[in-house]
């Protein structure tokens, strides 16, 4: 009985053997059907493990993403389109919004003036208005002859070395009469500061000649323009020494550069109204604009021709 009962035990062991090995071969079966019939599960496990979904190719690839976002940051968005997040930028942000080194007709259109001298935007002048013989239109400016006789002379004070040069006003009187002037000249003593000395035809706008000065308000524009921006070299120039003009911009000019090769240099503005470089520095190069509102323009291909006016294509922005 001793020596059965010692040879039974094995059996039950065998089977709870062979019943635990079943038991797991079962549950691997019903684990691998789990996974064969999961819908989507062996795509999805392509995917991954091969070509990368489309979302994945786009954020994997430097090139596809990175800087096309980079070529329209958010400050020049927000400078060119003034939209609710322009005022929530980070400080870092708002200053280089406001301090441009190449500034863009975008930015320009702020309405700010930063290089503008006496005569701002949105500034009005009181004076008086008299007028003068304009003959052709010509004057200290040296624009030469004027097709649009409604021209002005400007007050020494305000005509700040010719920087009022190609400057148009609005000049309102008490009645109400209104005209718009290009200033061509200078008024010299005794006119006063804020005096404008008009042509007659534009002193016809507003008032009988026989009045002789009337009281006005003055205050400048950015009229609208289909014409473009024209140089012109002085008489003697050469590529030794040269003086450079600019006619027909829209908005008074703040500066004009010629280039170095390796940067620019500013020319110094004379009463007449030319730029000299007196060393020949740049004389037959680019030359660089600089309006009141910071807009720069920049012309190659001019060619040293003593007195040619020659146009350039190119117009600062309207503001």
């Amino acid at each position: 009985m001793a020596s059965r009962s010692h040879r039974r035990p094995p059996r039950p062991r065998r089977r709870t053997a062979l019943v635990s090995t079943a038991a797991v071969a079962a549950a691997v079966l019903v684990v691998s059907l789990v996974v064969a019939l999961r819908p989507g599960g062996e795509a999805d496990t392509v995917r991954a493990g091969g070509t990368p979904a489309a979302d994945t190719r786009v954020s994997a690839s430097p090139t596809a993403s990175g800087p096309a976002r980079k070529e329209t940051p958010e400050p020049k968005r927000s400078t060119a389109s003034p939209s609710p997040s322009a005022a929530t930028a980070t400080p870092s942000a708002r200053r280089s919004a406001g301090s441009r080194p190449e500034p863009t007709r975008r930015a320009a259109a702020s309405g700010s003036a930063p290089l503008a001298g006496r005569i701002g935007p949105g500034v009005d002048h009181d004076g008086v208005a008299t007028h003068y013989d304009a003959a052709d239109g010509d004057g200290a400016c040296s624009f030469g002859p004027s097709p649009d006789m409604t021209v002005a002379a400007m007050n020494t004070a305000d005509y700040e070395t010719s920087k009022a040069c190609g400057a148009y006003v609005l000049v309102r009187a008490s009645g109400g009469a209104s005209v718009t002037v290009r200033i061509t000249n200078e008024c010299p003593s005794p006119c006063a500061p804020g005096q404008l000395d008009l042509s007659r035809q534009a002193f016809a706008e507003l008032a009988d000649l026989s009045a002789g000065e009337i009281r006005i308000t003055w205050s400048l524009l950015s009229p609208g323009t289909s014409g473009t921006v024209s140089l012109r070299y002085k008489t003697g120039s050469t590529r030794y020494w040269c003086g450079i003009q600019a006619i027909g911009h829209r908005n008074p000019l703040a500066r004009l550069e010629v280039g170095t090769g390796g940067g620019w240099r500013q020319l110094t503005r004379t009463e007449y109204n030319y730029f000299l470089s007196p060393d020949g520095t740049g004389c037959g190069g680019p030359v660089r604009l600089t309006d009141i509102y910071g807009e720069r323009l920049t012309v190659e291909g001019i060619a040293v021709r003593p007195d040619a006016v020659q146009r350039t294509g190119v117009q600062f922005a309207r503001h």
